[in-house]
């Protein structure tokens, strides 16, 4: 009797997991080569936990976690390592004359048979998931030895550079592998820390610093060198910081890399700033905005002058929430000029400049020299003094909407710290449309989460805002999330519409506290309500908020 196979988006319908109306549109939506499965994933519709589980019992074959799995070594030479990466697929165990692979695919019959040709066994696929699959990648075959590194390692001189730059050198090799493995883990920051006896190499993964390897003492030398010719700094310089950049491919994936060098006790630290040019910023409904939030937010920049500023310490996304802005106002009937330091990611259609303070071109010189190239939306990376901020006000009352960023705890201090400046109160309340907070949160993993009952502490933090809980979700940890029981980020948001009443007070030089009272009457949203409510709707948790919010708030 003939088996019948369910079709993917039919078994997702059966489970719960998708809706008609989702699957017709994805359908309608997806590339033509691109599969429906990837197509599910890109949009976020079901997690890839859930798309592994639904093929296991579509194909009938093994779902294999590859987290702790006891690998034997030597299959890593059996399957070379470019074919490997290519394909997603890692070897896992041979019995008898069958080789059983993890693939993301194992309906890649064209991958099986190359497989079968080159190696003569018989191919028994299992299905894992790509980033499994990745992690495993980085950990086995790019953990090489570094025997013929460890000998007696000669100064460095640009006469050496030939050495450094040569793709086959064990250093070069070394580099790419630890670019390659924090691209793979999503990694946003490589550090270099030099200790006393020996290098930290750690990734910054979701905001948390983690040590993923640690290299000799002796290897430090030829490491920052090979790092700073890539960025083109000065290698014979090690007393003073440097900065650089870098453009480059990993994995088949434009690569940006920001790179500073910073001097310490025990030798010079690097940290690089991975920008994955790939990922897509110029969605604003992407940003995580509440309903309200996003409303008020979108009001604001759509007004033809006046100054939106984003606040929030380094790292916590600024940078994104003004590019998806950008990107909404983009239009060729409209003049965009950026001045930046740096540019972080370049947009179609937008003029951006990169400040240069070696030759004068500064914030402040840069704002002044675009305001004579006829601008309706100006940029401005950031406001750190006076003259940046008088200049931007000017733009905004001479009939331009600014955009730009400033460095404050709330949306409420950012208006003080204006006034702290030296900006004249009734020049802030000419020019200032609204202020939006923000940090970033690490989302629960969607793969291990379970509900749960709050605490009654938790408890106590929702009714004091006057919010109710009755489940929460937490990760309980799967290999997916590396055990934290977090995977990826979302923000969280304060936005503050200045009106007439905080104009006002603004003009006295009133207390923030007043500024405040007016906010709450407003209904505005404050930074531990948004995370609460993102808490409410199971994405993030407690213990989440209250790491970047305080309760007095």
């Amino acid at each position: 009797m003939a088996i019948i196979r369910k079709r993917l988006g039919d078994i997702l319908i059966e489970q719960g997991l998708l809706t008609e109306e989702d699957l017709q549109l994805t359908l309608k939506e997806k590339k033509e080569d691109q599969k429906l499965g990837d197509a599910l994933l890109s949009r976020a519709l079901i997690t890839e936990q859930q798309l592994i589980e639904t093929l296991e019992v579509q194909l009938n074959i093994p779902h294999v976690t590859l987290f702790r799995y006891p690998f034997d070594p030597k299959l890593f030479n059996v399957v070379p390592k470019e074919f490997a990466k290519r394909n997603l697929l890692v070897p896992l165990k041979v019995e008898g004359d069958k080789l059983f692979i993890a693939m993301t695919d194992p309906m890649d019959f064209i991958t099986i048979d190359d497989l079968r040709l080159t190696t003569g066994f018989q191919i028994e696929p299992a299905i894992a998931s790509r980033d499994d699959i990745l992690k495993t990648i980085a950990k086995y075959y790019d953990e090489e030895s570094y025997d013929e590194l460890l000998g007696e390692l000669p100064e460095v001189s640009q006469e050496q550079k030939e050495e450094l730059n040569d793709n086959d050198a064990p250093i070069v090799r070394l580099v790419n592998q630890i670019l390659s493995s924090a691209v793979s883990l999503k990694a946003s920051d490589v550090h270099f820390d030099p200790q006393e006896g020996q290098i930290l190499v750690r990734y910054r993964i979701d905001g948390t610093l983690r040590t993923e390897r640690t290299l000799p003492k002796m290897m430090q030398q030829m490491v920052t060198a090979r790092i700073k010719i890539l960025a083109n700094l000065d290698i014979t310089e090690s007393r003073i910081p440097q900065d650089g950049r870098i453009k480059t491919n990993v994995d088949f994936r434009p690569i940006d890399l920001r790179v500073s060098s910073l001097p310490t006790v025990y030798g010079e630290k690097i940290v690089m700033r991975i920008l994955d040019l790939g990922n897509n910023l110029t969605d604003i409904a992407k940003l995580g905005f509440g309903e309200l939030n996003m409303k008020r937010f979108m009001h604001e920049i759509e007004k033809p002058n006046g100054i939106v500023l984003i606040s929030g310490p380094t790292g916590s996304g600024k940078s994104s929430t003004l590019y998806a802005a950008l990107s909404k106002l983009n239009d060729e009937a409209v003049n965009i000029i950026t001045v930046e330091d740096p540019v972080e990611y370049q947009l179609q259609g937008i003029n951006q400049i990169q400040v240069n303070t070696n030759v004068g071109l500064t914030f402040a010189a840069g704002l002044r020299s675009i305001l004579r190239q006829d601008p309706d939306i100006v940029m401005v990376g950031e406001i750190r003094d006076k003259e940046t901020a008088d200049i931007s006000i000017r733009a905004s009352l001479t009939g331009h909407l600014v955009l730009s960023t400033i460095h404050t705890n709330d949306s409420i201090a950012s208006v003080t710290r204006l006034m702290d400046m030296g900006v004249e109160p009734f020049l802030v309340t000419a020019s200032l449309n609204a202020v939006v907070a923000q940090r970033l949160v690490r989302k629960v993993c969607r793969d291990c989460r379970e509900l749960q009952e709050p605490t009654v502490r938790e408890k106590e933090i929702f009714h004091k805002r006057g919010l109710t809980i009755d489940t929460i979700a937490r990760g309980k940890g799967c290999s997916q999330c590396n055990m934290t029981g977090y995977r990826g980020r979302m923000a969280i948001h304060e936005v503050l519409v200045v009106d007439e009443e905080i104009k006002e007070v603004i003009n006295r030089s009133g207390t923030a506290a007043e500024i405040r009272k007016i906010a709450v009457k407003n209904n505005t949203i404050f930074l531990i309500d948004d995370g609460l409510m993102k808490v409410q709707e199971r994405l993030t948790t407690t213990e989440e908020i209250l790491r970047v919010a305080t309760i007095a708030e």
